[in-house]
Protein backbone atom coordinates (compact mmCIF):
# COMPACT_ATOMS: atom_id res chain seq x y z
CA UNK A 1 0.00 0.00 0.00
CA UNK A 2 1.02 3.82 -0.54
CA UNK A 3 0.32 6.32 1.67
CA UNK A 4 -0.56 9.39 0.37
CA UNK A 5 -1.30 13.12 1.12
CA UNK A 6 -4.34 14.05 2.89
CA UNK A 7 -4.16 17.58 3.16
CA UNK A 8 -4.00 18.89 0.04
CA UNK A 9 -1.31 20.72 0.05
CA UNK A 10 0.42 20.25 -3.30
CA UNK A 11 -1.13 22.69 -6.18
CA UNK A 12 -2.36 20.88 -8.93
CA UNK A 13 -1.17 22.12 -12.63
CA UNK A 14 -3.35 24.61 -14.12
CA UNK A 15 -1.76 22.88 -17.55
CA UNK A 16 -2.38 19.16 -18.35
CA UNK A 17 -6.01 20.12 -18.79
CA UNK A 18 -6.82 20.93 -14.75
CA UNK A 19 -7.28 24.78 -16.30
CA UNK A 20 -9.70 23.60 -18.49
CA UNK A 21 -11.58 21.30 -15.86
CA UNK A 22 -11.98 23.50 -13.58
CA UNK A 23 -13.27 26.50 -16.06
CA UNK A 24 -15.62 24.32 -17.41
CA UNK A 25 -16.91 23.61 -13.60
CA UNK A 26 -16.93 27.14 -12.95
CA UNK A 27 -18.88 28.20 -16.30
CA UNK A 28 -21.52 25.39 -15.83
CA UNK A 29 -22.10 26.20 -11.92
CA UNK A 30 -23.02 29.71 -13.17
CA UNK A 31 -25.43 28.45 -15.13
CA UNK A 32 -26.83 26.10 -12.55
CA UNK A 33 -26.70 28.80 -9.75
CA UNK A 34 -29.43 30.66 -12.36
CA UNK A 35 -31.48 27.43 -12.76
CA UNK A 36 -31.32 26.57 -9.09
CA UNK A 37 -32.32 29.84 -7.75
CA UNK A 38 -34.59 30.51 -10.64
CA UNK A 39 -36.69 27.15 -10.08
CA UNK A 40 -38.55 27.19 -7.19
CA UNK A 41 -39.33 31.21 -7.74
CA UNK A 42 -40.74 29.78 -10.71
CA UNK A 43 -42.57 26.64 -8.89
CA UNK A 44 -43.78 29.42 -6.13
CA UNK A 45 -45.44 31.72 -8.81
CA UNK A 46 -47.07 28.84 -10.25
CA UNK A 47 -48.46 27.16 -6.91
CA UNK A 48 -48.24 28.35 -3.02
CA UNK A 49 -48.60 24.63 -1.58
CA UNK A 50 -45.52 23.75 -0.09
CA UNK A 51 -45.93 19.70 -1.07
CA UNK A 52 -45.93 20.07 -4.85
CA UNK A 53 -43.45 22.63 -4.43
CA UNK A 54 -41.55 20.56 -2.16
CA UNK A 55 -42.22 17.44 -5.07
CA UNK A 56 -40.04 19.69 -7.98
CA UNK A 57 -36.62 18.71 -5.46
CA UNK A 58 -37.98 15.75 -4.67
CA UNK A 59 -38.12 14.63 -8.38
CA UNK A 60 -34.71 16.04 -8.77
CA UNK A 61 -33.35 13.69 -6.25
CA UNK A 62 -34.88 10.31 -7.47
CA UNK A 63 -33.15 9.74 -10.43
CA UNK A 64 -29.83 9.02 -8.34
CA UNK A 65 -32.00 5.76 -6.64
CA UNK A 66 -33.11 4.73 -10.31
CA UNK A 67 -30.26 5.05 -12.09
CA UNK A 68 -26.94 6.14 -9.89
CA UNK A 69 -25.76 2.70 -9.86
CA UNK A 70 -25.76 2.52 -13.26
CA UNK A 71 -23.96 5.63 -13.95
CA UNK A 72 -21.28 4.91 -12.60
CA UNK A 73 -20.98 1.32 -13.79
CA UNK A 74 -20.95 3.18 -17.09
CA UNK A 75 -18.41 5.56 -16.25
CA UNK A 76 -15.97 3.04 -15.51
CA UNK A 77 -16.29 1.72 -18.82
CA UNK A 78 -16.92 4.45 -21.13
CA UNK A 79 -13.99 7.68 -22.18
CA UNK A 80 -15.07 9.93 -19.47
CA UNK A 81 -14.06 13.16 -20.91
CA UNK A 82 -16.29 12.28 -23.87
CA UNK A 83 -19.62 11.23 -21.38
CA UNK A 84 -19.03 14.66 -19.66
CA UNK A 85 -19.31 16.73 -22.51
CA UNK A 86 -21.75 14.45 -24.42
CA UNK A 87 -24.22 14.95 -21.35
CA UNK A 88 -23.61 18.64 -20.91
CA UNK A 89 -24.25 19.25 -24.01
CA UNK A 90 -27.84 17.00 -23.99
CA UNK A 91 -28.37 19.03 -21.05
CA UNK A 92 -28.00 22.69 -22.80
CA UNK A 93 -30.40 21.65 -25.71
CA UNK A 94 -33.57 20.45 -22.90
CA UNK A 95 -32.59 23.74 -20.71
CA UNK A 96 -32.65 25.50 -24.30
CA UNK A 97 -36.19 24.12 -24.76
CA UNK A 98 -37.57 24.24 -21.23
CA UNK A 99 -36.73 27.84 -22.09
CA UNK A 100 -38.65 28.60 -25.06
CA UNK A 101 -42.15 26.70 -23.12
CA UNK A 102 -41.27 29.22 -20.16
CA UNK A 103 -41.27 32.30 -22.33
CA UNK A 104 -44.53 30.95 -24.59
CA UNK A 105 -46.03 30.77 -20.89
CA UNK A 106 -46.55 26.82 -20.96
CA UNK A 107 -44.58 26.48 -17.46
CA UNK A 108 -46.08 23.72 -15.32
CA UNK A 109 -44.92 22.09 -11.67
CA UNK A 110 -45.41 18.93 -14.17
CA UNK A 111 -42.88 20.19 -16.64
CA UNK A 112 -40.92 21.83 -14.20
CA UNK A 113 -41.03 18.10 -12.65
CA UNK A 114 -39.74 16.57 -15.43
CA UNK A 115 -37.29 18.79 -16.29
CA UNK A 116 -35.85 18.38 -12.14
CA UNK A 117 -35.78 14.79 -13.42
CA UNK A 118 -34.10 14.33 -16.55
CA UNK A 119 -31.32 16.82 -15.76
CA UNK A 120 -30.60 14.72 -12.84
CA UNK A 121 -30.62 11.70 -14.74
CA UNK A 122 -28.07 13.04 -16.86
CA UNK A 123 -26.18 14.09 -13.93
CA UNK A 124 -25.46 10.38 -12.27
CA UNK A 125 -23.06 9.76 -15.57
CA UNK A 126 -21.80 13.76 -15.32
CA UNK A 127 -21.09 13.43 -11.72
CA UNK A 128 -19.63 10.04 -11.27
CA UNK A 129 -17.31 10.30 -14.49
CA UNK A 130 -15.89 13.65 -13.88
CA UNK A 131 -14.66 12.22 -9.78
CA UNK A 132 -13.37 9.67 -12.13
CA UNK A 133 -11.21 11.81 -14.37
CA UNK A 134 -9.76 14.08 -12.04
CA UNK A 135 -7.36 11.88 -11.11
CA UNK A 136 -6.10 11.30 -14.52
CA UNK A 137 -5.18 15.44 -14.31
CA UNK A 138 -3.51 15.95 -11.10
CA UNK A 139 -1.42 13.22 -9.08
CA UNK A 140 -3.01 12.03 -5.89
CA UNK A 141 -1.11 14.52 -3.51
CA UNK A 142 -2.83 17.31 -5.20
CA UNK A 143 -6.25 15.91 -4.88
CA UNK A 144 -7.08 17.75 -2.05
CA UNK A 145 -5.92 20.92 -3.60
CA UNK A 146 -7.67 20.30 -6.60
CA UNK A 147 -11.26 19.35 -5.16
CA UNK A 148 -11.16 22.94 -3.31
CA UNK A 149 -9.97 24.56 -6.13
CA UNK A 150 -12.54 23.07 -7.85
CA UNK A 151 -15.89 23.39 -5.63
CA UNK A 152 -14.04 27.16 -4.28
CA UNK A 153 -14.35 28.51 -7.77
CA UNK A 154 -17.93 26.86 -8.20
CA UNK A 155 -19.22 29.13 -5.15
CA UNK A 156 -17.45 32.08 -6.70
CA UNK A 157 -19.59 31.43 -9.74
CA UNK A 158 -22.87 30.12 -8.65
CA UNK A 159 -23.27 32.35 -5.36
CA UNK A 160 -21.46 35.71 -5.80
CA UNK A 161 -22.25 35.70 -9.45
CA UNK A 162 -24.88 33.74 -10.44
CA UNK A 163 -27.67 33.70 -7.60
CA UNK A 164 -27.59 37.45 -6.88
CA UNK A 165 -28.65 38.15 -10.56
CA UNK A 166 -31.35 35.93 -10.58
CA UNK A 167 -33.77 38.68 -10.00
CA UNK A 168 -32.52 40.64 -12.59
CA UNK A 169 -32.83 38.62 -15.20
CA UNK A 170 -36.41 36.75 -13.95
CA UNK A 171 -37.27 40.90 -14.41
CA UNK A 172 -35.95 40.43 -17.82
CA UNK A 173 -38.31 37.62 -18.56
CA UNK A 174 -39.02 34.26 -16.40
CA UNK A 175 -37.28 32.42 -19.54
CA UNK A 176 -33.97 34.89 -19.67
CA UNK A 177 -32.11 32.51 -16.62
CA UNK A 178 -33.08 29.34 -18.03
CA UNK A 179 -31.93 30.61 -21.31
CA UNK A 180 -28.35 31.45 -19.92
CA UNK A 181 -27.82 28.16 -18.39
CA UNK A 182 -29.00 26.42 -21.41
CA UNK A 183 -25.45 28.46 -22.87
CA UNK A 184 -23.29 27.43 -20.20
CA UNK A 185 -23.90 23.72 -20.06
CA UNK A 186 -22.74 24.11 -24.09
CA UNK A 187 -19.93 26.44 -23.43
CA UNK A 188 -18.94 23.86 -20.50
CA UNK A 189 -19.23 21.15 -23.22
CA UNK A 190 -16.80 22.52 -25.63
CA UNK A 191 -14.37 22.56 -23.02
CA UNK A 192 -14.66 19.35 -21.67
CA UNK A 193 -14.47 18.44 -25.28
CA UNK A 194 -11.32 19.83 -26.03
CA UNK A 195 -9.70 18.17 -23.49
CA UNK A 196 -6.58 15.87 -24.54
CA UNK A 197 -6.07 13.09 -21.72
CA UNK A 198 -5.49 9.55 -22.15
CA UNK A 199 -8.04 7.36 -20.75
CA UNK A 200 -7.07 5.92 -17.17
CA UNK A 201 -5.27 2.16 -17.97
CA UNK A 202 -8.21 -0.23 -16.71
CA UNK A 203 -7.12 -4.02 -15.79
CA UNK A 204 -9.07 -6.30 -18.28
CA UNK A 205 -12.50 -7.34 -16.06
CA UNK A 206 -13.45 -10.95 -15.39
CA UNK A 207 -14.41 -12.88 -18.47
CA UNK A 208 -18.59 -12.59 -18.64
CA UNK A 209 -18.48 -9.57 -16.57
CA UNK A 210 -21.88 -7.64 -16.60
CA UNK A 211 -22.95 -3.95 -15.62
CA UNK A 212 -24.93 -5.74 -12.80
CA UNK A 213 -21.58 -7.85 -11.43
CA UNK A 214 -19.59 -4.62 -11.64
CA UNK A 215 -21.88 -2.66 -10.27
CA UNK A 216 -22.22 -5.59 -6.94
CA UNK A 217 -17.93 -4.89 -7.12
CA UNK A 218 -18.45 -1.18 -6.24
CA UNK A 219 -20.79 -1.92 -3.41
CA UNK A 220 -18.73 -4.51 -1.69
CA UNK A 221 -15.53 -1.88 -2.22
CA UNK A 222 -17.92 0.60 -0.39
CA UNK A 223 -18.87 -1.22 2.36
CA UNK A 224 -15.31 -3.10 3.02
CA UNK A 225 -13.76 0.31 3.32
CA UNK A 226 -14.70 1.64 7.38
CA UNK A 227 -14.13 5.67 6.81
CA UNK A 228 -15.74 5.44 3.71
CA UNK A 229 -18.92 3.35 4.83
CA UNK A 230 -19.24 5.42 7.57
CA UNK A 231 -19.37 8.60 5.98
CA UNK A 232 -21.93 7.13 3.50
CA UNK A 233 -23.95 6.50 6.47
CA UNK A 234 -24.00 9.93 7.48
CA UNK A 235 -24.22 11.85 4.30
CA UNK A 236 -27.53 9.84 3.64
CA UNK A 237 -28.64 11.00 6.94
CA UNK A 238 -27.57 14.61 6.57
CA UNK A 239 -29.15 15.12 2.68
CA UNK A 240 -32.62 13.25 4.59
CA UNK A 241 -32.72 16.38 6.12
CA UNK A 242 -31.12 18.76 3.09
CA UNK A 243 -33.94 17.30 0.47
CA UNK A 244 -36.44 19.31 3.53
CA UNK A 245 -34.44 21.92 3.64
CA UNK A 246 -33.54 22.77 0.60
CA UNK A 247 -37.08 22.19 -0.89
CA UNK A 248 -38.67 24.27 1.38
CA UNK A 249 -36.23 27.09 1.85
CA UNK A 250 -37.51 29.83 -0.68
CA UNK A 251 -40.97 29.10 1.80
CA UNK A 252 -39.45 29.76 4.73
CA UNK A 253 -37.26 32.94 3.80
CA UNK A 254 -39.98 34.64 1.73
CA UNK A 255 -43.06 33.14 3.29
CA UNK A 256 -42.08 32.61 7.08
CA UNK A 257 -39.29 36.00 7.13
CA UNK A 258 -41.75 37.63 4.75
CA UNK A 259 -37.93 38.78 2.95
CA UNK A 260 -39.04 38.45 -0.75
CA UNK A 261 -36.87 37.47 -3.46
CA UNK A 262 -34.37 39.87 -2.22
CA UNK A 263 -33.71 38.03 1.17
CA UNK A 264 -34.08 34.75 -0.43
CA UNK A 265 -30.84 35.90 -2.89
CA UNK A 266 -29.30 37.50 0.52
CA UNK A 267 -29.85 34.09 2.21
CA UNK A 268 -28.22 31.78 -0.78
CA UNK A 269 -25.54 34.65 -1.28
CA UNK A 270 -24.36 33.75 2.64
CA UNK A 271 -24.20 30.31 2.36
CA UNK A 272 -21.98 30.79 -0.84
CA UNK A 273 -19.69 33.53 1.05
CA UNK A 274 -19.52 31.10 3.76
CA UNK A 275 -18.12 27.99 1.58
CA UNK A 276 -15.48 30.33 0.02
CA UNK A 277 -14.26 30.76 3.18
CA UNK A 278 -14.16 27.20 4.25
CA UNK A 279 -12.22 27.21 1.22
CA UNK A 280 -9.86 28.69 2.47
CA UNK A 281 -8.96 27.36 5.28
CA UNK A 282 -9.54 23.79 4.80
CA UNK A 283 -6.33 22.73 4.30
CA UNK A 284 -5.79 24.00 7.40
CA UNK A 285 -8.01 22.43 9.56
CA UNK A 286 -7.66 19.18 7.74
CA UNK A 287 -4.24 18.96 8.32
CA UNK A 288 -5.17 19.73 12.00
CA UNK A 289 -7.99 17.58 12.63
CA UNK A 290 -7.30 14.64 9.51
CA UNK A 291 -10.32 14.49 7.25
CA UNK A 292 -12.25 12.25 9.38
CA UNK A 293 -12.75 14.74 12.11
CA UNK A 294 -12.93 17.45 10.34
CA UNK A 295 -16.19 16.01 8.89
CA UNK A 296 -17.60 15.28 12.16
CA UNK A 297 -16.92 18.87 13.38
CA UNK A 298 -18.69 20.19 10.32
CA UNK A 299 -21.64 17.94 10.78
CA UNK A 300 -21.43 19.44 14.55
CA UNK A 301 -21.43 23.22 13.38
CA UNK A 302 -24.22 22.93 11.20
CA UNK A 303 -26.41 21.33 13.26
CA UNK A 304 -26.69 24.12 15.82
CA UNK A 305 -26.72 26.40 12.60
CA UNK A 306 -30.16 24.87 11.71
CA UNK A 307 -31.54 25.11 15.34
CA UNK A 308 -31.09 29.07 14.90
CA UNK A 309 -32.64 28.71 11.19
CA UNK A 310 -36.19 27.19 12.41
CA UNK A 311 -35.97 28.80 15.77
CA UNK A 312 -34.91 32.94 15.35
CA UNK A 313 -37.47 34.63 13.30
CA UNK A 314 -35.08 37.35 12.34
CA UNK A 315 -33.66 37.41 8.22
CA UNK A 316 -29.95 38.49 9.75
CA UNK A 317 -30.06 35.53 12.10
CA UNK A 318 -31.10 33.09 9.26
CA UNK A 319 -28.44 35.06 6.83
CA UNK A 320 -25.39 34.79 9.43
CA UNK A 321 -26.56 30.75 9.78
CA UNK A 322 -26.83 30.18 6.47
CA UNK A 323 -23.05 31.66 6.12
CA UNK A 324 -21.57 29.55 8.97
CA UNK A 325 -23.73 26.45 7.49
CA UNK A 326 -22.26 26.91 3.65
CA UNK A 327 -18.57 27.31 5.79
CA UNK A 328 -18.99 23.70 7.40
CA UNK A 329 -20.43 22.12 3.96
CA UNK A 330 -17.02 23.00 1.99
CA UNK A 331 -15.10 20.81 4.71
CA UNK A 332 -17.46 18.13 4.80
CA UNK A 333 -17.62 18.09 0.80
CA UNK A 334 -13.96 18.41 -0.02
CA UNK A 335 -12.84 15.98 2.40
CA UNK A 336 -15.65 13.27 1.36
CA UNK A 337 -14.99 13.88 -2.18
CA UNK A 338 -11.11 13.43 -1.35
CA UNK A 339 -11.21 10.69 0.79
CA UNK A 340 -13.06 9.08 -2.15
CA UNK A 341 -10.58 9.49 -4.79
CA UNK A 342 -7.67 8.75 -2.49
CA UNK A 343 -9.37 5.32 -1.18
CA UNK A 344 -10.88 3.79 -4.19
CA UNK A 345 -9.42 1.56 -6.72
CA UNK A 346 -8.35 3.77 -9.54
CA UNK A 347 -10.48 1.00 -11.75
CA UNK A 348 -13.53 1.19 -9.65
CA UNK A 349 -13.74 4.70 -9.16
CA UNK A 350 -16.87 5.41 -10.89
CA UNK A 351 -18.69 2.61 -9.57
CA UNK A 352 -17.51 3.34 -5.74
CA UNK A 353 -18.26 7.35 -6.56
CA UNK A 354 -22.12 6.27 -7.29
CA UNK A 355 -22.22 3.80 -4.66
CA UNK A 356 -21.73 6.53 -2.47
CA UNK A 357 -23.69 9.21 -4.02
CA UNK A 358 -26.54 6.62 -4.29
CA UNK A 359 -26.77 5.75 -1.15
CA UNK A 360 -26.36 8.38 0.57
CA UNK A 361 -28.59 10.50 -1.79
CA UNK A 362 -31.39 7.78 -1.70
CA UNK A 363 -33.55 9.96 1.48
CA UNK A 364 -33.13 12.92 0.15
CA UNK A 365 -36.80 12.57 -2.19
CA UNK A 366 -37.98 11.22 1.51
CA UNK A 367 -36.94 14.41 2.97
CA UNK A 368 -38.21 17.00 0.36
CA UNK A 369 -41.87 15.29 0.73
CA UNK A 370 -41.36 15.42 4.68
CA UNK A 371 -40.27 19.17 4.64
CA UNK A 372 -43.25 19.96 2.70
CA UNK A 373 -45.58 17.82 4.77
CA UNK A 374 -44.14 19.79 8.08
CA UNK A 375 -44.46 22.60 6.98
CA UNK A 376 -47.94 22.40 5.67
CA UNK A 377 -48.77 20.55 9.25
CA UNK A 378 -46.33 22.74 11.39
CA UNK A 379 -45.17 25.93 10.04
CA UNK A 380 -43.11 26.93 7.68
CA UNK A 381 -39.91 27.00 9.92
CA UNK A 382 -40.69 23.36 11.04
CA UNK A 383 -38.34 22.30 7.83
CA UNK A 384 -35.11 23.25 9.46
CA UNK A 385 -35.72 22.19 12.71
CA UNK A 386 -36.19 18.58 11.26
CA UNK A 387 -32.88 18.76 9.33
CA UNK A 388 -31.49 19.70 12.63
CA UNK A 389 -32.64 16.06 14.15
CA UNK A 390 -31.41 14.36 10.92
CA UNK A 391 -27.47 15.91 11.15
CA UNK A 392 -27.61 15.32 15.14
CA UNK A 393 -27.99 11.43 13.57
CA UNK A 394 -25.48 11.60 11.29
CA UNK A 395 -22.89 13.07 13.71
CA UNK A 396 -23.58 9.92 16.06
CA UNK A 397 -23.38 7.76 12.64
CA UNK A 398 -20.25 8.86 11.89
CA UNK A 399 -18.12 8.66 15.40
CA UNK A 400 -17.34 5.05 15.05
CA UNK A 401 -15.50 6.16 11.69
CA UNK A 402 -13.67 9.08 13.73
CA UNK A 403 -12.34 6.72 15.81
CA UNK A 404 -9.38 6.67 15.63
CA UNK A 405 -8.71 8.77 12.80
CA UNK A 406 -7.86 5.88 9.62
CA UNK A 407 -4.99 7.48 7.36
CA UNK A 408 -5.67 7.92 3.76
CA UNK A 409 -4.31 4.99 1.32
CA UNK A 410 -4.56 3.73 -1.81
CA UNK A 411 -6.25 0.99 -1.39
CA UNK A 412 -5.84 -2.17 -4.07
CA UNK A 413 -8.57 -4.39 -5.81
CA UNK A 414 -8.59 -7.90 -6.24
CA UNK A 415 -10.88 -8.49 -9.29
CA UNK A 416 -11.59 -11.99 -8.36
CA UNK A 417 -12.08 -11.38 -4.84
CA UNK A 418 -14.00 -8.42 -4.79
CA UNK A 419 -11.69 -7.61 -1.87
CA UNK A 420 -10.27 -4.01 -0.76
CA UNK A 421 -7.09 -3.83 1.33
CA UNK A 422 -6.64 -0.78 3.63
Amino acid sequence: MTTVEVTGSHVPSWRGGFGRLLSAAVISRFGDALRGAALPLLAFSLTDRPLLIASVTACGYLPWIVFGLLGGAVADRVDQRRAMWVVDAVRGLLVAAFAVAVALGHASILLLIALAFALTTLQTLFDNASTALLPALVDRASLGSANTRLMTGQKIAGGLMGTPVVPLLIAAGAAVPFMADAGTFLLAAALVASLRTTAPDRAPGPVGSTLRGEIADGLRALWRDRPLRGLCAATALCNVGMGALIATLVILVTGWLDAGTAGYAAATTAFTIGGLAGGLVNGRITTRLGPMRSVLLAGSVQTGALVVMGSVRSLIAVVAALGVFGFMSMLWNVNTTTLMQQRAPAEMLGRVSSAFRTLAAAGAPLGALLGGAVATAWGLNTPALLTAAFFVLSVIALIPAVKPDVPVVAPQYDATTAHVAG
